[in-house]
């Protein structure tokens, strides 16, 4: 569906934010995750048409969206990290007036995305007093207007409460079904129970591109647990990656990413896919040192 071919944007002469990536994508829900500035943003701005790549193309069922645009626009919803609202519409007004510019003239579709996003009995309220959730949730209902086939969001659930996150997150799952939804950002567990792929980026590069399942195994043996007291912890936090740490009284629980044990009494531990990562990320370090 999408191809993403050595792609490359500079910002004047030596700033690169996206440096020769490379992916190919189908439906689902894809995981772009890095940290900010990692050039995330810039990717997913390329794919929607909002920039042009320096070099390199992007291929919409094999059509060059560079060169034509108009091949990926009609059938893709964007919804940017910073969504406003028009303070005087209503829900419904906001949604009537992004039907128009779309060329959406089914009313019915408009109560359907309503209730989709569960802002249908909210319809008649102003949408500037709405909570961040509901602004995010009336954005999504806008990005799904013309029923597209690629949904881009960018840091869908910052600022959200835990019980928006949830709700948003298993939205964005149910669209992965039958599209393909890119979804960026930097906090692991919003993509953890929905991503079909994972795609990391650090410093403009693409570092991996697998299923949450195959970085999990990858990191079997990489993650250690250990009960270690105040002293041994401080000299251990000077010589291994600690991902985290809790003090019990006189002793303090540990979990680190480390190649092989890194104390006495030390225990390889189940990774969770934030920790995956982080073991990733520094035995990457490590090799380089």
């Amino acid at each position: 569906m999408l191809q993403i071919r050595n792609v490359i944007k500079t910002f004047g002469k030596d700033v690169t934010a996206v440096d020769d990536v490379s992916l190919e994508l189908t439906a689902g829900v894809v995981g772009l995750i890095g940290h900010n500035g990692a050039g995330k943003t810039t990717l997913m701005q390329m794919i929607a048409t909002l920039t042009r790549p320096t070099s390199g193309q992007i291929l919409f069922d094999g059509a060059d969206i560079v060169a034509r645009p108009d091949a990926i626009r009609r059938r893709l919803g964007f919804l940017p990290q910073d969504f406003g609202v028009y303070p005087n519409l209503t829900a419904l007004e906001f949604m009537q007036y992004f039907a128009a510019l779309k060329g959406v003239r089914d009313p019915a579709r408009i109560r359907h995305l309503l209730e989709l996003v569960n802002l249908h009995e909210q319809a008649r309220r102003p949408a500037a007093a709405f909570s961040g959730g509901m602004k995010r949730r009336l954005g999504i209902a806008q990005a799904l207007l013309a029923d597209p086939d690629i949904l881009i969001v960018d840091e869908p659930t910052a600022g959200l409460d835990p019980e928006e996150r949830l709700r948003f997150r298993n939205l964005l799952a149910e669209l992965g079904f039958n599209k393909l939804v890119i979804m960026s950002t930097h906090i692991v567990s919003d993509v953890e129970s929905v991503a079909s792929q994972l795609a990391i980026m650090r410093s403009g590069k693409l570092v991996a591109f697998e299923t949450p399942a195959a970085m999990l195994e990858q990191a079997r043996g990489q993650v250690w647990s250990a009960s270690v007291d105040a002293a041994q912890y401080d000299a251990l936090r000077a010589n291994v990656h600690v991902l985290h740490a809790q003090r019990n009284g006189a002793t303090v629980a540990v979990r680190i990413a480390h190649g092989e044990s890194p104390c006495a009494g030390a225990r390889v531990a189940e990774p969770s896919l934030e920790e995956a990562l982080m073991a990733q990320r520094y035995a990457v370090r490590e090799l380089a040192a």
